[in-house]
């Protein structure tokens, strides 16, 4: 039995799960989300406040999706109850982020400021010009707006400027230390 797919799922008060033929859907404060899956290769059954996901037959492809669609199901359940949230880090002399409506305004060192349109069901929070909290009840699309911010100036490995993760370390490089100046 698949470790992560035979852990049952807590639905919390206020979360609806629904299972259809050949997708799943859940329901809470933060939105709803939706998501097909191969109904002739797992199970999904929920009893009260609880879900569990079983594979119909064993093999590798069998086990493969039974813990693929337990993981995307109890994500599903934590996002639209409590949403999922990704902080980066701005480093740099003059670099800031601004909000602008629904775009996000980088001036990250280049000759124009970088803008990021933002897609609907995400939310950015601005603590300080230095700091980027994006939060949202789909997992993938936090992660993927997270990672789209990041790509405009990652971070430097030899002065540590650009945008980083919270809890990301970037390991440091020595600059040039030979060369005939250095005779």
């Amino acid at each position: 039995m698949s470790k992560v797919g035979k852990v049952p799922i807590a639905i919390p008060d206020g979360v609806k799960v629904t299972v259809g033929s050949d997708s799943f859907s859940v329901e809470g404060k933060f939105g709803r989300l939706e998501q097909m899956f191969h109904s002739d290769m797992v199970q999904i059954v929920i009893d009260g406040a609880e879900a569990t996901v079983t594979r119909l037959k064993e093999g590798k492809e069998y086990r493969a999706f039974h813990g693929l669609y337990r993981s995307l199901l109890a994500n599903m359940v934590r996002g639209v109850s409590e949403r999922w949230e990704k902080t980066l880090l701005i480093r740099g002399l003059g670099y800031r982020a601004r909000l602008q409506g629904t775009t996000l305004v980088l001036d990250l060192g280049y000759s124009n400021p970088m803008e990021y349109e933002l897609p609907k069901d995400v939310e950015v929070e601005l603590p300080n010009p230095n700091e980027i909290i994006v939060r949202g009840a789909n997992r993938q699309v936090v992660g993927q707006v997270a990672a789209e911010i990041r790509k405009f100036r990652k971070p430097n490995v030899y002065d540590g400027k650009g945008i980083r993760y919270q809890n990301e370390q970037v390991i440091r490089k020595a600059g040039k230390l030979g060369g005939p100046a250095a005779a």
